[in-house]
């Protein structure tokens, strides 16, 4: 029975002193939800008995069924402590990497963290995820340590061991927030260090160096680290429902020791022991042998409760355990033949888990009151923005945050995490409530008249057959109505509602108030500047909506309880925005609250399925429920292909399973076709290589073998080297070289995507010098830093790259795809001195937009096609370096002039592309026919014998009337010049498809290789199955990395490279060969070149000897290949049929 109602919690809410918004964190299966479970037991909600069984906060039917959470899920508690109450909203998130969304939107929320460790696993690869999401926003964790109790029954330590293993465990952990604490303070050091604020900086030489060593022992790390003297350490056993702080035991042995509390506390753990003579607290228990105090006065007595309940079931050494511990059990407990329930009985009244993390929650960790002033500017900037660079009426709303006031005069300002779906029957004004004394009376009389009524008619013998007749088809009627009724009302039912999963930070938030919605791109300076020109009219802000708040919820686990206001510092759920808000948003009263920073996502989504109905008619449905099932999910993204495909983008295999269901079963409700995963790749070249396919020296003089066994002399390889390419009307030629970029210098780029963005945004303003100011004002210091630095990597990277990239720092085009991407375009064009796109943070300012030639911007949108789609499979380029070499216009010649050389310009082009014919000749068996089919088309305008298209002509190809025109040689030139330099002309999209093409082409003058995506993959197995586990491995293309031994636990944990292409169905594979002993968590790591080239054909005799002619053996570079271009319906140069004949069978033809 619940022992705290709705209203009470909701009064809670007014005092934010006692409110404490926490989530608990964990690896998967460390033991979240159970621990859940105890804390909700301690309200009433569930049964104690039902504790870690249930799963109450895990509402989904696949959530129970795989026992894993895969959605967050808020409840809120109340807590009495010391004859006051608290009001703890606590939030349990997801141990699965696929839904690692789900935990940075319960992050975002809250102002503290629970993380939990299982002490016999230790520190997982997703427990240092979550310290570091909690790190990244702010938040304070405290620590549990979980599954004691496996320490006794599977491992069978004594209380020694355990203590060294509890030991080895807060270690780890502690290590890892060192790690993030170090890097913290180097990071702020070198930005204060920029800005001229580092104290006592040290100078060597003539450099300035920051002495990072100084500023770590200036800086107060005292509270960061878990220590269970300090109290932010539980050590718990949540299935068996018990847990204890130091300070239970420092209370129970203080006046038997006669040692205060507080000092008994602090020696409590440690290297501490009791001499047995004098009965003082010693130091040095590890060196003399003697037992530690946390050992002798903590877990052997923990240890003596499990030896005589769980081991060996003493009835009497109970009784007397009972009898000492002051606890009272039942007499079904007494009797019960489980001894785990009686274990559960003891230790739950002894030691009370609920108790000892609530206790430790309200003790450690801040109330919304106690919110950092660094936690405040990181929600209230965006990435790489500066808070000073906010307008006036901005900055003051960081009081208003702090403060937290619940005041009607103080801003509303709300953030809404994410969107999810409930069913509409949960709804407060939809569930079955119990009737009152009157309705009861009510119904009771309505029954009674409809019972005279038929008796009435029963002993009625008068009415005539046309009157019964009647009164059938009006029953008829009324029946067909309440069908109809009834069938709305079940289409009402099957409506999706949305609430939003969100937070109160300043203000108070009432049902039928007006509040604004800020879009992620909504600029409070922009809308303020607008509003004032303007008062009262939001039409013309583009990132802002006017909605009422319609429901106001209370968040109990799987109920939602309706409530008037919610004030500051509150988590709740609120209804009525689902046509508004799609995943998040920030509310607010004010249009001056700026958009709040994005949330972070530590697992990208990478998994991609194309999916359509089974029955064409249902595509109607397939959208509403694709588009539904966007706004429910925060991670997954849905989009629409050129093709028309409808694409789902997910996380990981259980993930995309997850959405399917959902599509399914709840938005869509249709049946589904689904493709097989579409696995991303990159393309990319590679240094030519010096061993064959065979480990034999490359010899390029050596004369080859071609299928049909003759030699062929004339074919050498010859790799690189420039691509000459013109414009169809001939008015302009590139020449363009490609290289591969070392692949550090990739990683690096690819690494700093979004530094790169902000540099573009930068370029981008560098025309106009009141908006490049402006734009450089919003970057933060960090961020400029990080770009000088990220300048200053590149070039020391260049200088070890070798003589090829030589200056190549200064000379930077472009970076691509989509301005931000691992390619590199650089400029090498004689006499062309274009500006630097470092310009705009050298020096604060960038030269003048004139010193760019004409068609600049052509070129580089010829680069970002290029690199968004590659040769192989259309897929984007990685670690390209492409150089514009030659870059000759043209139609700059005047019309007289031009015509008097026309044949001198045509031989000199027929020339050059004679020779890069005969160049690229030995390479054409090796490009892919799509690349000769637009080859082909384009070749029509490049080839020796097309003319060449004067200006004059190429106006007349325009439209231009010749006899409109003027007869002198100025109005001539004039008129020539400023048709080929019109920007929105032709001639621009020919520049920018020749670019692509020359990329393109000396791209393929390089050995062409795939790259995979790449998971981590992190498993725990014993020795029994390891050669079970290796063998799936080997077989899904998987490469062992690590691999380590536990001996205290004879556990091996193994760290593998798996492909992403080849992960599909490897998790339940490999829980079926090892009898489910081990279970892997796959997280994208990074992309690996694929080794094999996917036009490889044997050519030399010991080829040909080891593969045989057709070398029909697996090779993997073309299977990806071909699966890409049989997926996007692409050419796939492969026999469908070899060497057919005819078939024979034993009986005869007749």
């Amino acid at each position: 029975m619940r022992t705290v109602t709705p209203g009470q919690l909701a009064q809670l809410q007014g005092n934010p002193q006692n409110v404490r918004n926490i989530c608990i964190l964990a690896h998967v299966d460390h033991g979240k939800t159970t621990l859940a479970d105890v804390l909700v037991a301690s309200n009433g909600v569930i049964s104690k008995r039902l504790a870690g069984k249930l799963r109450y906060l895990d509402s989904r039917a696949d959530e129970q069924i795989r026992g894993i959470t895969m959605k967050s899920s808020a409840i809120s508690l109340q807590f009495q402590k010391e004859s006051e109450d608290y009001l703890v909203n606590l939030i349990d998130s997801p141990g699965h990497v696929d839904f690692s969304s789900e935990v940075s939107t319960a992050v975002r929320l809250c102002d503290g963290a629970v993380v939990v460790v299982d002490v016999v696993e230790g520190v997982c690869p997703q427990t240092h995820a979550v310290l570091r999401q909690a790190w990244l926003e702010n938040i304070k964790p405290v620590l549990v340590l979980n599954k004691v109790d496996r320490l006794i029954t599977e491992l069978k330590n004594s209380p020694m061991e355990a203590h060294l293993v509890l030991q080895q465990v807060l270690e780890q952990v502690n290590s890892i927030m060192g790690n993030l604490f170090s890097t913290d303070v180097m990071k702020k050091g070198t930005t204060e260090d920029s800005t001229n604020a580092v104290k006592e900086p040290t100078v060597a030489t003539e450099d300035h160096v920051f002495d990072y060593s100084l500023e770590l022992d200036h800086t107060d790390d005292s509270n960061l680290y878990f220590s269970p003297e300090q109290g932010n350490v539980v050590f718990a056993s949540a299935i068996d429902g018990w847990g204890f702080r130091l300070e239970h035991f420092a209370k129970q042995y203080a006046s038997k020791l006669n040692i205060k509390e507080d000092i008994l506390q602090k020696v409590l753990w440690g290297d501490f022991y009791v001499h047995s003579k004098t009965k003082r607290v010693m130091k040095g228990a590890q060196a003399k042998g003697k037992k530690p105090l946390f050992v002798q006065f903590v877990l052997e007595n923990v240890w003596a409760v499990y030896d005589a309940v769980l081991v060996r079931r003493d009835k009497e050494k109970v009784e007397k355990i009972v009898k000492s511990l002051n606890v009272t059990l039942s007499a079904r407990d007494a009797r019960h033949n489980d001894p785990r329930v009686l274990l559960q009985a003891v230790c739950g009244q002894w030691l009370p888990l609920s108790e000892a993390v609530l206790a430790m929650t309200v003790d450690q960790l801040p109330s919304p009151l106690q919110i950092s002033p660094e936690k405040v500017e990181h929600l209230m900037c965006q990435t790489a923005q500066r808070f000073d660079s906010l307008p006036q009426p901005t900055q003051k709303l960081k009081q208003d945050f702090l403060m937290c006031s619940a005041e009607d005069s103080a801003p509303v300002i709300v953030f809404i995490s994410k969107m999810f779906s409930v069913d509409p029957k949960v709804l407060p004004h939809n569930r079955p409530r119990p009737l009152t004394q009157e309705e009861i009376e009510k119904k009771r009389e309505l029954a009674r008249q409809r019972h005279q009524e038929k008796l009435a008619a029963l002993t009625s013998q008068t009415q005539e057959p046309q009157q019964e007749q009647a009164t059938e088809e009006n029953g008829n009627n009324t029946c067909s109505t309440t069908i109809l009724t009834n069938k709305k009302e079940k289409v009402d039912d099957d409506s999706n509602v949305f609430v939003g999963f969100a937070r109160v930070f300043s203000g108070k938030v009432k049902r039928g108030q007006q509040l604004y919605i800020l879009g992620p791109k909504h600029n409070p300076l922009h809308a303020l500047q607008q509003l004032s020109d303007a008062p009262g009219d939001l039409s013309q802000l583009k990132h802002v909506a006017a909605v009422m708040v319609e429901d106001l919820y209370l968040l109990m686990g799987k109920e939602l309880e309706t409530v008037d206001e919610v004030p500051a510092g509150n988590i709740l759920g609120i209804g009525g925005l689902q046509a508004h808000v799609l995943k998040s948003a920030t509310v607010s009263s004010t249009i001056a609250c700026p958009a709040f920073s994005p949330v972070y996502l530590d697992a990208a989504p990478i998994v991609r399925v194309a999916v359509e109905p089974k029955h064409a008619g249902d595509m109607s449905a397939l959208m509403q429920g694709l588009r539904l099932l966007n706004q429910a999910d925060s991670s997954v993204e849905v989009l629409v292909q050129e093709s028309g495909e409808h694409v789902l983008v997910t996380a990981g295999e259980v993930h995309l399973q997850r959405c399917l269901d959902d599509l399914t079963q709840r938005f869509a409700k249709i049946e589904l076709n689904v493709s097989d995963p579409m696995v991303p790749f990159r393309e990319t070249i590679i240094p030519p290589p010096k061993v064959d396919m065979v480990n034999e020296v490359i010899d390029h003089d050596t004369n080859r073998i071609t299928k049909s066994g003759k030699e062929a002399t004339d074919e050498k390889i010859k790799w690189g080297g420039p691509v000459l390419v013109q414009t169809p009307n001939k008015l302009c030629s590139l020449k363009v070289s490609a290289m591969p970029l070392p692949e550090d210098i990739s990683n690096l780029l690819d690494n700093n995507a979004d530094l790169l963005r902000t540099l573009d945004k930068m370029t981008k303003s560098s025309g106009d010098i009141s908006r490049h100011q402006a734009e450089r004002a919003k970057v933060t210091a960090e961020t400029l830093n990080r770009l000088t630095e990220l300048k200053s990597t590149l070039e020391a990277k260049f200088a070890q790259a070798g003589k090829h990239y030589r200056g190549a720092i200064d000379q930077i085009w472009a970076f691509g795809p989509r301005r931000n991407g691992p390619n590199i375009l650089l400029n090498r064009v004689a006499g062309y001195q274009r500006p630097s796109v470092w310009d705009s943070i050298d020096k604060g300012e960038v030269k003048s937009a004139a010193q760019f030639r004409p068609f600049d911007h052509a070129i580089g949108s010829g680069f970002q096609l290029a690199t968004l789609a590659g040769p192989l499979c259309e897929e984007p380029l990685m670690g390209v370096c492409f150089m514009v070499e030659e870059w000759t216009m043209h139609g700059q010649l005047s019309e007289k002039r031009t015509t008097k050389n026309n044949d001198a310009l045509t031989n000199d082009f027929s020339n050059a592309a004679v020779s890069r014919e005969e160049e690229t000749r030995t390479e054409g068996e090796s490009v892919s026919s799509e690349h000769s089919d637009a080859s082909d088309t384009v070749g029509t305008s490049m080839s020796p014998c097309s003319h060449f298209v004067s200006p004059r002509e190429h106006r007349l190809s325009q439209g231009v009337d010749e006899d409109s025109e003027s007869s002198g040689d100025d109005s001539d030139r004039e008129t020539a010049e400023s048709d080929f330099m019109n920007r929105h002309g032709p001639f621009t999209g020919q520049l920018i498809s020749t670019m692509k093409e020359a990329c393109r082409r000396a791209f393929q003058k390089h050995p062409q290789r795939l790259m995979a995506a790449m998971y981590t993959c992190d498993i725990q197995a014993t020795a029994d199955v390891l050669g079970k586990m290796y063998a799936v491995l080997g077989r899904k293309n998987g490469k062992v990395l690590r691999e380590d031994m536990n001996e205290s636990l004879s556990v091996f944990s193994i760290q593998a490279a798996l492909p992403v292409a080849e992960s599909f169905g490897f998790a339940e594979e490999i829980r079926k060969k090892t009898s489910g002993l081990a279970s892997p968590q796959l997280v994208f790591s990074h992309w690996e070149v694929v080794n094999s080239d996917p036009f490889w054909e044997p050519i030399t005799e010991e080829e040909l000897m080891h593969f045989g002619e057709k070398a029909d053996s697996e090779n993997q570079g073309r299977l990806y290949m071909n699966s890409v271009r049989r997926r996007k319906g692409l050419y796939v140069d492969e026999k469908i049929v070899e060497h057919a004949e005819k078939q024979r069978t034993l009986s005869k033809n007749k």
